[in-house]
C-alpha cells in the first residue's frame, strides 16, 4: 500500500499538467458510431482533439492516417493508485489487414511517466485511410489520450 501511494506521489509531482497535456484540443466524448473494422468505435481523434477514461478497461479510436504515417498514442495518467501489470496499445492498418502490438508493463510506464509525464507508444501504418487503435490496461487510473500522426516523409 505504501509503494502505490509513493507512486502516486511522485506521479503528481513530475512532469507537466494536464493543461499542458492537453494544450488547445478539444475533448472528444466518444460517444459517437463510426463504422471501422467490421464494429464501431465512439470516436475519430485527431491532432485537434483528446479524450478519457479510467483504467482498469479498454478503449478504441479512430484515427485517420492521410499517408503512410507514424502514429503516436500518448497517454497522461492521473490518480494512479496501482501500476498494473500490462498496459497495450492496438495499431491496425486500414481495413484491420494487419496490426501492431505494442505493450509495456507496469514498471515500464511508471519509468516513463516519472521520465517525460507520460506514456506513448508508436507504430507506422502504411495504408490510407481509417486505421482502428485499442488499447487497454490493468493498472488503476484516470487518463487522457491523444494522438499524433507524423508523415514518414517528414522522418
Amino acid at each position: 500500500m505504501a509503494a502505490s501511494l509513493f507512486f502516486a506521489m511522485v506521479l503528481s509531482a513530475c512532469g507537466g499538467s494536464r493543461e499542458d497535456f492537453i494544450g488547445a484540443r478539444v475533448k472528444d466524448t466518444c460517444d459517437a458510431a463510426w463504422p471501422v473494422c467490421n464494429q464501431v468505435a465512439g470516436c475519430i481523434l485527431g491532432t485537434e482533439s483528446y479524450a478519457e477514461g479510467r483504467f482498469p478497461g479498454q478503449g478504441q479510436f479512430i484515427v485517420q492516417v492521410p499517408e503512410a504515417s507514424t502514429v503516436k498514442v500518448r497517454f497522461f495518467l492521473e490518480d494512479v493508485t496501482a501500476a498494473g501489470e500490462e498496459t497495450v496499445v492496438l495499431f491496425h492498418e486500414e481495413g484491420c489487414r494487419a496490426r501492431k502490438r505494442e505493450a509495456a508493463d507496469g514498471r515500464a510506464v511508471q519509468d516513463l511517466m516519472e521520465k517525460f509525464g507520460e506514456f506513448s507508444r508508436e507504430a507506422d501504418l502504411t495504408g490510407v485511410g481509417d486505421h482502428l487503435i485499442e488499447f487497454e490496461s490493468d493498472m488503476q487510473a484516470r487518463y487522457v489520450v491523444k494522438v499524433d500522426v507524423t508523415p514518414l516523409r517528414n522522418r
